[in-house]
């Protein structure tokens, strides 16, 4: 079975709270965006579960993959046979994006199909959240507003379609822990869902925030001016999106955004 794990990006990211079990509480809304990984898995009829990839290189051990832990995770409650698994990975690493988390929620819900194992959407995000805290948002993988360390969930009303996004990352991996560290938790005046539901898209300016963007753009100052490239060009919201770096920006459909684009390896244009 072939699927196409997708991406996401982040509309505002509020950093709220600092937890006694060492996370952070979060408030933002996960918006699924079209870009995407290949992942193929069959049955193996073979004595080992086998795991290969190809396009951007995955650091770490190939044993620590986040589709292999899927997959451990099922086996140590179902009889699974050993399977093949082949990734192609096009959603880049340390982005903000949550493909790693993407490729996992998939694993599981094409093993959940394989083997007949008749789980619901919410025994596979108890299972995806063992793997990540935002892997259980691939699962339904529709906008939501997101709490806590970002695996609950509840509804927020946004539409981006019709929408020309522009998503571009360049080439800076974020160390997710580094970037938290330097983050000063607060409760900001307007949330997330007030402004997503309560201002059109030409007030998200200045209201929308990501709170990591201070500290990924004191460090990358490449970051910044990426954001502000896309303000220049036409932008009518733009953001880092994550813990970074990759930054998107929303535009109408007739922008050109040719001359923001070129300049980057790793862009991706779409209406939504």
């Amino acid at each position: 079975m072939v699927v196409f794990p997708n991406a996401k990006i982040n509309l505002g990211l509020n950093v709220t709270a600092k937890r006694k079990d060492g996370y952070h509480d979060i408030v933002t809304c996960f918006y699924p965006v079209p870009v995407h990984d290949i992942l193929e898995i069959l049955e193996s009829g073979g004595s080992k579960t086998v795991f290969q990839a190809s396009g951007i290189a995955i650091p770490g051990k190939e044993e620590e993959n986040l589709c292999l832990k899927a997959y451990k995770l099922l086996r140590k409650d179902y009889q699974l046979p050993h399977i093949s698994m082949y990734l192609h990975k096009n959603i880049p690493i340390g982005a903000g994006l949550g493909g790693g988390s993407a490729d996992a929620a998939f694993t599981l819900d094409v093993l959940n199909e394989m083997f007949q194992l008749f789980l619901d959407a919410s025994l596979l995000e108890d299972y995806a959240a063992q793997i990540g805290s935002d892997c259980p948002f691939f699962v339904r993988n529709k906008p939501v507003l997101a709490f806590e360390k970002g695996d609950v969930f509840g509804s927020v009303n946004v539409d981006l379609s019709g929408k020309k996004l522009l998503l571009i990352y360049p080439e800076i991996h974020v160390s997710t822990p580094e970037a938290y560290s330097r983050v000063v938790p607060q409760v900001p005046e307007l949330s997330v869902k007030e402004i997503l539901e309560g201002e059109p898209i030409e007030n998200w300016k200045g209201l929308l925030v990501n709170d990591f963007e201070k500290s990924v753009f004191e460090l990358y100052p490449e970051v910044a001016a990426l954001k502000e490239a896309m303000y220049s060009g036409g932008a009518i919201y733009a953001s880092m999106s994550g813990s970074g770096s990759a930054v998107f920006g929303l535009f109408d459909p007739a922008t050109d955004v040719t001359g923001i684009a070129e300049q980057y390896k790793s862009r991706w244009e779409m209406v939504l």
